[in-house]
């Protein structure tokens, strides 16, 4: 249960409290921010383990791959749980199924690759099944006043941990191997599990259960209610999917061929993590008029990183415009999560949620799997030059819809009355 979010100042007035001082969400930001870090630093150690010969690249790409189909397959089945039933304990399961694959995952570290890919994807499952929970939980957690500035604190969350996860596995490989770092990694996840409060429950008693593909599609009828929340995801899946993928691929071939040094790939990275980070720290306090269009506007903005990337500009270019798109990601996520929360039926917000992301990041690993061969066949120019008018259109397009304003259907229908 959340605190009140008001407190009393020196004159008597009422004022918002910080969320930050909510030892409810704060309990619940340290899972998140647990959950995400040991989502960052697998790959990592794993990697580590290919430095060790320990794996090799293509028993690492498989053992991902696993991870990365443990995680789809579960989003829409943690999506209906966190409806059906509590989202705390959603979170507990997905997060000790997570902490359990770990030990495993160790275990057939240079010995067995199957036990090492069943229990990969069992922690991606545990990964997908959390993410809808913990978006169902903030709503409940967090007064809706003080929502925005939840939301910026979990995303500020998301990029610290992008920034800290290669770093933190550099230093721990100092003294610890690759086993005992994917044991790490298990505990990291028993802080996921154990550590979000409770939350309200918005599930409505007494509710007659159906099959989970009838529930999922109950959760696709409310998504379908809101054509602002279908025409902003729309406009997310083309960015992630087309502009997030193309950069992904061709950023290091860029960084190698035209600038001769792998100097330009970390900057860039960098500077994306960095301007998620200033974008998320704006949208903790601003609340800006037509939300919803600076949202959509500020997501375009990511046509900006393939669009440097097809000049030939200097390097500092390149990195200006992932500073730009990665704040815009920052600008359009906030206000996103905030409005999903506050306007779809908080007894489907789960499964809403679930599939924002389904479609968003799931088919993220399509983009990454076409780039190379589209690359390939057309060449990159051509690539950088679709994927760079992908991500200024989309969200365009996305804006004509008229409840995207305010990311708001009723908006639209007060204004017909």
């Amino acid at each position: 249960m959340t605190t009140s979010s008001t407190s009393t100042d020196a004159e008597g007035s009422r004022r918002p409290r910080s969320v930050l001082r909510d030892p409810g969400f704060l309990r619940l930001w340290t899972g998140a921010t647990a959950s995400g870090l040991a989502t960052w630093v697998l790959p990592f150690v794993l990697g580590l383990g290919v430095l060790e010969r320990e794996l090799s690249a293509v028993e690492l790409g498989v053992v991902l791959a696993a991870r990365t189909v443990g995680f789809l397959a579960a989003v829409p089945v943690g999506g209906v749980l966190a409806d059906r039933h509590s989202r705390r304990g959603v979170v507990l399961w997905s997060g000790l199924a997570a902490a359990a694959g770990a030990p495993v995952l160790a275990l057939g570290l240079g010995w067995s690759l199957p036990l090492m890919i069943a229990a990969a994807a069992v922690m991606g499952a545990g990964q997908g099944a959390c993410r809808p929970a913990y978006q169902a939980l903030v709503a409940e957690v967090v007064d809706a006043e003080q929502r925005q500035a939840a939301n910026a604190a979990m995303s500020m969350a998301v990029r610290v941990t992008t920034l800290v996860a290669p770093a933190l596995t550099t230093l721990l490989a100092l003294v610890l191997d690759t086993r005992a770092l994917l044991v790490g990694i298990g505990v990291i996840w028993l802080c996921a599990a154990l550590v979000p409060p409770r939350g309200r429950r918005f599930a409505a008693a007494g509710k007659t259960r159906v099959s989970f593909v009838r529930e999922f599609a109950d959760g696709v009828r409310e998504a379908r209610r809101h054509p602002w929340f279908l025409a902003g995801l729309g406009a997310l899946t083309a960015v992630i999917s087309l502009g997030y993928s193309a950069t992904g691929v061709i950023l290091p071939l860029i960084s190698r061929d035209r600038y001769g040094s792998e100097v330009v790939l970390a900057a860039a990275l960098t500077a994306a993590t960095v301007g998620g980070l200033v974008g998320a720290l704006l949208m903790a306090r601003w609340k800006p008029p037509a939300q919803g269009w600076i949202a959509l506007a500020a997501l375009a903005c990511y046509g900006f990183a393939p669009l440097a990337l097809l000049l030939p500009v200097h390097w500092l270019v390149i990195v200006a415009a992932y500073v730009v798109a990665g704040m815009g990601i920052q600008l359009f996520n906030v206000p996103w999560f905030t409005a999903t929360q506050r306007e779809v039926e908080p007894d489907k917000l789960a499964r809403v949620s679930s599939l924002d992301f389904l479609l968003s990041y799931g088919l993220a690993p399509i983009g990454l799997a076409l780039i190379a061969p589209a690359v390939d066949a057309f060449g990159v120019t051509a690539v950088l030059g679709t994927c760079a008018a992908a991500c200024f259109l989309a969200p365009a397009v996305a804006a004509l819809v008229p409840s995207t304003k305010e990311f708001s259907r009723h908006t639209v229908e007060e204004a017909r009355r």
